[in-house]
């Protein structure tokens, strides 16, 4: 390993990490963006209807697996464009923004009429058919579940369109390094979806409290707004509609297929931390609450390490572009120490704040058949500091290895780790052993660090022992 004078390994240069900072901060506050719209409708639906967070955090499955297939096939816009701007020709990248928008719109409404259509029957055979036998049929009826979680799907539905442009949007704005632009952009989306839950689950200014329904509805909205924003951001700012040379061969396949890989690999993610929800509400509706509370904490903190992923992600692809095999080394291995070093950072705070993150998701006497909600939610976020550190790390790992078009391990290293082992130990830990959302948890913990150690590993092999080699 090529080390400075003063003892600092080369991937460590000032200049590098202040690059990776420059990038990775705002677009972790971007992403952040997103879940804290999450976070938010949990807290408002904390304070005036905990017991429907369940149908809220359900309703993600068909949108998450969709909205993750959405996101992964249109990545092709952002490392594309950041090949070209590593070159110096992002002048001619409209042509892929172009691309990329078509396939959103299209990709935007069929996946709408998929998740739409098929919200009823998917909840009423994971609620009814084939839920095991648990306390919670007794405390509600199955059906009432099944068809409360597939109204607030149809509500979301219904902003897919809008995720889908508003994504492309972002990843290229991103990748031509305008990310405080999308930032900006994000927040005023955040505002007015906090303004609206306020309206349509607190009651605020005369409207009637809708519940999970409310929340649906300002995630939705505030969605549109945000599409329309950015749109014209592009418009005005970027190349995106100015005529572009012709492109080259295999240029298009190209910007599909380093999505694809992508696309596979957050159907599984996803998927998977969505279907543990339906698990842990198998358990009972408290122990999805419990639960689902933490999750939103450890995917508030997985938006600090995307930043740091995407931000590793765009430094690699522009050394790919380059054929510079050593910066691309450099940029992958400074992207995970990165994240390890954010990971103590995020780790720390939750441990040591984790009663005041409580309070503040739920109401200190908030119970839902005879579970306080603040004290378990407490007990999980200790946890939960031990699970992110490896959730960033295969975040990083995996990013860093598309960029340089390495597709397929990544999403077979993520199909393995989050539906061959941790769902299975999420239903083995939280059902059979009845350790309840304690035990959610500690599946999650070894499905994530399962992917986070072989993601990172892989990232290490693939790169390492290439020939080092800069560009002429």
């Amino acid at each position: 390993m090529r080390t400075h004078r003063l003892g600092w390994p080369a991937w460590a240069r000032p200049a590098d990490i202040a690059d990776l900072l420059r990038l990775s901060v705002p677009i972790a506050f971007t992403r952040m963006s997103q879940m804290l719209m999450a976070v938010t409708d949990a807290v408002v639906l904390g304070q005036y209807a905990p017991g429907e967070l369940p149908y809220i955090l359900n309703s993600w499955l068909p949108m998450g697996v969709s909205l993750g297939l959405g996101l992964g096939i249109l990545l092709g816009v952002q490392v594309l464009t950041s090949e070209l701007l590593g070159i110096g020709r992002e002048k001619e990248s409209g042509r892929i923004f172009r691309r990329g928008l078509w396939t959103s719109v299209w990709l935007g409404i069929l996946l709408m009429a998929v998740v739409y259509f098929s919200a009823s029957a998917l909840f009423t055979w994971l609620f009814v058919d084939i839920a095991p036998p648990t306390e919670v049929a007794a405390s509600v009826d199955p059906h009432t579940v099944a068809e409360s979680v597939a109204g607030v799907t149809r509500i979301l539905s219904y902003g897919m369109v809008g995720f889908m442009i508003s994504t492309v949007c972002g990843y290229y704005l991103e990748a031509l390094r305008r990310p405080l632009l999308v930032s900006a952009v994000m927040y005023f989306g955040v505002l007015l979806n906090v303004i609206i839950d306020l309206a349509l689950v607190g009651g605020f200014w005369g409207f009637e409290p809708m519940g999970a329904a409310g929340v649906a509805w300002a995630t939705t909205g505030s969605r549109l707004l945000i599409t329309i924003l950015l749109l014209v951001a592009v418009i005005l700012l970027t190349p995106a509609f100015r005529k572009s040379p012709t492109s080259p061969e295999n240029e298009a396949k190209r910007q599909l297929s380093v999505g694809t890989g992508t696309a596979i690999s957050n159907v599984a993610e996803w998927g998977g931390f969505n279907l543990t929800y339906v698990i842990a509400t198998w358990i009972s509706l408290a122990a999805n609450s419990v639960y689902g509370y933490a999750i939103q904490i450890m995917g508030l903190c997985f938006m600090f390490y995307l930043g740091i992923a995407t931000a590793t992600s765009v430094r690699v692809a522009e050394a790919y572009g380059r054929r510079n095999l050593t910066e691309m080394r450099d940029a992958g291995r400074l992207g995970v120490a990165a994240t390890l070093v954010m990971g103590v950072a995020l780790g720390m705070v939750l441990i040591v704040f984790n009663n005041s993150l409580a309070g503040f998701l739920v109401k200190d006497d908030a119970v839902i058949n005879g579970v306080h909600l603040a004290s378990g939610i407490a007990a999980l976020l200790v946890m939960v500091s031990f699970v992110t550190v490896f959730d960033g790390l295969q975040a990083t790992a995996s990013f860093a290895l598309r960029a340089q078009e390495i597709v397929w391990s990544p999403s077979l290293i993520h199909i393995g780790s989050f539906f061959l082992v941790m769902l299975p130990a999420c239903y083995w830990l939280g059902i059979v052993e009845g350790r309840g959302a304690r035990g959610m948890m500690e599946g999650v913990f070894v499905g994530v660090f399962t992917a986070g150690i072989l993601q990172t590993v892989l990232l290490e092999w693939k790169t390492a022992r290439q020939p080092s080699r800069r560009a002429a």
